[in-house]
């Protein structure tokens, strides 16, 4: 288990292929961190990983280590970034590379008033050349894919003719994968939670993109939980992105390699999952200490687990105790799903 460095040129261009896209988590702020991606990767071989956004200028002018260090067995990994600035972007976009990410996001769909202030996220909607100015930068600048995750809209703009022309004009500078959360971003007057909830979805939006440009990728996102919908996605578009489902109940990805991979191996158990999470507790304890690192920036992460089984809450509760934690052992987390046989 390893922390991933700066690659050479040579190491990026020798990797083996990844697998397609056709299922993901999507980047989510404070959920999606490294630690997050390793317990999704031992339920999910394949499913594609994202980051949380990482602003240009935590990159540019920041501990570059501490935004883009990940471990190993995260691949396939992508990197979202969060900015407006070509020049930035393609500064950071070869940090990403250097650092190993196979693929490269940028954000258009973010819709909270502080990533507005950066003049970034779903206000680049309103304005699609600089979006594709910023996606050439960016593919002039790496080898690896450059994508754009965006809205269908902004505030009360309804037409489909709005992202179609967004989508065509971002084309233009060679972005080939969209991935289109299909609701309105409200810009003011809702919070984000609320943008997650209160714009109506309209998946035939994301389906008349793919059915407009079928040469590209279209990746649809917002508001999917089971396996009957993404299969119903799937007849449609050409990938399907999980949000706060793939958090909340992440077992559902089990079955996601065999299912939408042609995976031949047997998905691990909840108590293998645990039992694979002890040792990348322990390595993480013991390389950054209690001062630089606290058990629960791990467990929080896994409490959804159990989602839906009898004992989930005494398990949520076991793998909460602040005494436990704070003590420091990673067996915590089986002790934890002992629990659910007392339940």
């Amino acid at each position: 288990m390893t922390i991933s460095a700066p690659h050479t040129a040579d190491t990026a261009a020798d990797s083996a292929p990844v697998p397609g896209r056709r299922l993901s988590v999507a980047p989510m702020m404070d959920w999606t961190d490294r630690h997050c991606r390793v317990f999704h990767r031992h339920i999910s071989q394949h499913t594609w990983l994202y980051t949380e956004m990482v602003t240009t200028g935590a990159l540019v002018y920041g501990d570059v280590e501490r935004h883009l260090r990940f471990n190993d067995e995260e691949h396939p990994v992508a990197l979202q970034l969060g900015g407006s600035d070509p020049a930035d972007l393609a500064t950071s976009a070869r940090l990403g590379e250097k650092w190993g990410y196979d693929e490269i996001n940028l954000n258009c769909g973010c819709p909270s008033e502080r990533v507005q202030k950066g003049a970034f996220g779903a206000c680049l909607m309103a304005e699609p050349q600089l979006v594709a100015d910023c996606v050439k930068a960016m593919r002039d600048a790496v080898d690896i894919d450059v994508t754009v995750k965006h809205r269908i809209g902004i505030d009360k703009t309804e037409s489909y003719d709005f992202v179609r022309d967004f989508v065509g004009t971002v084309a233009e500078a060679g972005c080939t994968t969209f991935i289109v959360h299909a609701r309105n971003a409200i810009l003011k007057g809702l919070s984000p939670k609320e943008n997650r909830e209160i714009p109506p979805l309209k998946y035939d939006f994301a389906y008349r993109l793919k059915r407009d440009f079928p040469q590209f990728e279209i990746i649809i996102n917002g508001g999917i939980k089971t396996e009957a919908e993404i299969d119903e996605h799937l007849r449609h578009v050409d990938g399907v992105m999980l949000g706060r489902e793939a958090y909340h109940n992440p077992f559902l990805m089990a079955t996601f390699d065999q299912r939408y991979y042609g995976a031949t191996t047997e998905p691990k158990s909840r108590a293998e999952v645990l039992e694979a999470m002890i040792p990348y507790i322990q390595a993480q304890l013991a390389q950054y200490g209690p001062l630089g690192l606290k058990m629960n920036s791990i467990t929080r992460h896994m409490l959804g687990l159990m989602q839906g089984l009898p004992g989930a809450k005494s398990f949520r509760q076991t793998l909460s105790d602040s005494k436990q934690l704070a003590a420091g052992d990673a067996t915590l987390v089986r002790q934890a799903a002992a629990r659910l046989a007392y339940a």
